[in-house]
Parts: C-alpha cells; structure tokens; sequence
C-alpha cells in the first residue's frame, strides 16, 4: 500500500514505469506489472512483468480508474501495466470542450 497525494512519485519493481500522482489521496494497492509500486527512488527494477500485467505503461500519458479519483502522469515509459486495487488503469481520455457560438 502506497500514500497517494498530488506531487508523490512512484516507480514500478518490475520494469522502467516511473509515474506522479496528479489526482488521488489515500491510502491505496497501486501496482505495475503485478509488482507493487514504490516511492520513487528506493527501489530496484528485479524480474519481468506478470505476463497478464504486461500491455506497457506510455510516457507522458494520464492514467485513471474508472471512477475518475485517482489520476498518474507517467513520466517514463515501461512494459508493464499499472493497476490500482486490482482493477487496470485506464489512459485517460482528453475532456472535449464546449463549443463557442
């Protein structure tokens, strides 16, 4: 379980994926590649992404759950993918804008 407040930073143990909160707080079971995430800098890349856990993780995309309450900015990419209880983080989608008439 990791502490989520805006500005933490995070990286995954099983791959390159480096991410910071953007939106979110609490405690939460944030993982990537089925590995648990860490705070950023105390941890070491050792072993592979879980093979369920592997579609990649983009830089410089926004990922969210589905409720829309937590939101990472990935800040490098890696292969694996992130999840947060369980249930896979999503790229977020860019809010379209109301038009001007």
């Amino acid at each position: 379980m990791v502490e989520l407040k805006p500005g933490a930073r995070f990286q995954s143990t099983v791959c390159t994926t480096e991410v910071i909160v953007v939106k979110g707080a609490g405690e939460a079971d944030l993982t990537c590649g089925g590995a648990p995430m860490v705070a950023s800098g105390t941890g070491q890349v050792a072993g592979e992404p879980a093979a369920d856990a592997a579609e990649g993780t983009l830089l410089g995309k926004r990922y969210s759950d589905e409720a829309d309450t937590v939101e990472l900015l990935a800040t490098k990419a890696g292969a694996g993918s992130m999840s947060l209880g369980g249930a896979p983080l999503a790229v977020a989608q860019a809010k379209t804008l109301p038009a001007s008439d």
